[in-house]
Order: C-alpha cells, then structure tokens, then sequence
C-alpha cells in the first residue's frame, strides 16, 4: 500500500511538472491561451484581495478627529462629548443599546455566547440600570451588572500592577519632570490637554486617550509607555481605557462627575503629593501619597482639589485604567471587541 502511494503521488508529480513547462513554454511561444489564462488568473487575485480588504474591520476613528470643532458649550464636567455617532464613548442616544446588542451579536458569531450572560443582560436592560441606579454610582455609558461595587479597592485587587507601577516610580517622575521643564518657555506645551474646572487648572498628558494611542506623547515618555505593556490588567484596547498624566494647580477644584462604566477600576500612582489635597469618592476622602497607588471606581459620584499653596507646587499622579477584578477574562475579551475605538 504504502509502494502504491508512493508511486501515485510521484505520478502526480510528474504530471505538475509537465504542466508548469507546457505553461512555461506557451508564454515563451506567446501562445494566446496561456497568456489569457495568465491574465485571468492575475485578475481573479486582484479581486479576491480587493473583496478580502473590503471585509476588514473598519479603521478606527481616532479621538481627536472625533474632537475637531467641538466648542466650549459641549463642555461636561471637564470632558467634551462628541456626539457622534461612530463613537459608542460619547454618543448619548436611543439607538446606542442597539448598536451595543449589534456588536454583541457580531462578537458571538465570531466567537461564542458562552460567558456572554452578563454583558447580554447588561445590554438588554441598559436602560433601567443607567436611570434606576443610585445617584451615589451612575455610570453615564455601560453599566455591568452584578459586579461588587466600592467607592475604594484595596491594592491586592490588582497586586501585580500595582506593585510592578510603585517599582517604577523614579522612571515615571522623572520623565514628568522632564515634560514638565517645558512649561517654563510657553504656557501649555505641546500634547497637553487644559480640561474645565470651576477654579484653577486641570491638565492632562496623555498617552493613551480613550483607547487611542497618542504617538507623539509616547514618544516623549518611552519607558513609561513601555511599562503599560507589562501590565497584566491595563485596559488598553477599548475606549474606556486611559493612561496619562494628570496635574492640579494650587486652587484647583474638580467639579463631582461620574464615569462612564464601572468595568474598570481607576489607578493613581502619587508622582507630587502636596499637603490639603484630597480625592473623594462616594463620599469618602482620601489622600495621595507619592509612590503609592490609590484604587478607586470612577462610576461612583467623586470629585478631586488642591487646596494647598502655590509655594508646594502641582498635585501630580500617573493615571491608568485597570481592569474590575471580577470581569472575567471572556467578558474583557468581549467588551473590548464591542467598545473598540470608532466601532
């Protein structure tokens, strides 16, 4: 049997090989045929990866084109809503459960519904649970239900990351320095952001921006950028995830907002840490301290000021959205298919 095999797929061989010189020497001999079927052959190529192109995933639209001619009315709580509707982050609409159900049906089919049961039924009762929640935690997109819910987390709630941002403090501040050196030549550099405040000023540096890598910002702080890599829970691939570096001035006051989903878990790692500065979430206050990382759930009503003197300088914390640890990993998988930038 294995003679007979052998010796078929040599005949096969052979009858390959004499079909490649016959097509060889038709398109030396300028025979008609093999020409056309050259031609035909090369055309069926450019139409399979013109139609295997088209079927690609759309570009992502990024945050700042989806910012351009936003004007200083749209403003909210510091944050500038787009209302467009290719972005599910800012659009504010009935038919955004549909788009989210379409995503997830679209998810599905790719994949598989198993483990989908909390995102089906966050999807499909959205509505309730945005208008229905207590005002103390309202997350103004997507709510997932039966997550457990605290103003604050402990730091074994992502012990790895934590650990692995507080090692990294030096780097981290000195390349802040480093930036922060240029705003000595002109009042806001290059790559900052001024966001509205009732008193004082809230800026921000952005390296990750809704899900949308910020070259130009990385560039200027490459270790820091490279350490998101290393983080095992970062949320880095949908738009609720953000990584920057976010300054108060003396004075300043962050007016009391919410956040847009309680699926991730807001870290700030202390860079500048002056005195009668607070953090309070739900109503509970709490203090920076340099070095350290401060967890919290931004989906909870909460507010921020520097209530200390213009002689201590700026409150300063490297800011960088986590995963919530009880988002499983088929649900991250998910959310991140169906809350990808520009979807």
């Amino acid at each position: 049997m294995p003679l007979e095999w052998l010796m078929g797929w040599s005949g096969s061989l052979d009858r390959l090989r004499d079909v490649i010189g016959t097509g060889i020497q038709g398109v030396r001999d300028c025979n008609t045929t093999a020409l056309g079927t050259v031609a035909f052959l090369l055309a069926m190529f450019v139409w399979y990866c013109y139609h295997v192109g088209r079927e690609q995933p759309r570009a992502y639209v990024t945050v700042n084109s989806l910012m351009q001619g936003v004007d200083v009315g749209s403003l909210q709580n510091g944050y500038a809503h787009c209302h467009s509707p290719e972005c599910v982050r800012c659009a504010h609409s009935d038919g955004l459960n549909q788009k989210l159900y379409h995503n997830l049906q679209e998810y599905a089919k790719r994949y598989s519904w198993s483990g989908m049961g909390r995102i089906h039924k966050g999807i499909r009762e959205q509505g309730r649970y945005l208008t229905s929640r207590p005002s103390i935690q309202k997350p103004e997109v997507f709510f997932l239900p039966d997550l457990p819910s605290s103003p604050y987390f402990s730091r074994e709630a992502q012990k790895h990351d934590v650990e692995l941002l507080e090692r990294n403090f030096p780097t981290i501040l000195c390349e802040f320095e480093a930036l922060y050196k240029a705003f000595s030549n002109c009042s806001l550099p290059q790559g900052w952001k001024v966001n509205s405040t009732p008193s004082g000023e809230w800026l921000t540096f952005f390296l990750v921006n809704q899900g949308t890598c910020v070259p130009r910002n990385c560039r200027k702080c490459p270790r820091t950028y490279r350490l998101l890599g290393s983080l095992r829970t970062c949320v880095g691939n949908n738009v609720f995830g953000n990584a920057c570096i976010s300054v108060l001035t003396p004075g300043t006051v962050i007016a009391e907002h919410y956040g847009p989903t309680n699926i991730r878990i807001r870290c700030h790692l202390g860079l500048k840490t002056p005195s009668n500065c607070e953090l309070v979430v739900g109503g509970e206050p709490q203090c920076w301290a340099e070095g350290r990382c401060l967890l919290f759930d931004d989906s909870f009503l909460h507010t921020a000021f520097h209530g200390g003197s213009p002689e201590e300088g700026p409150r300063v914390v490297f800011m960088v959205d986590l995963w919530h640890p009880n988002v499983a990993a088929a649900e991250r998988q998910a959310l991140d298919f169906i809350f990808a930038p520009g979807r």
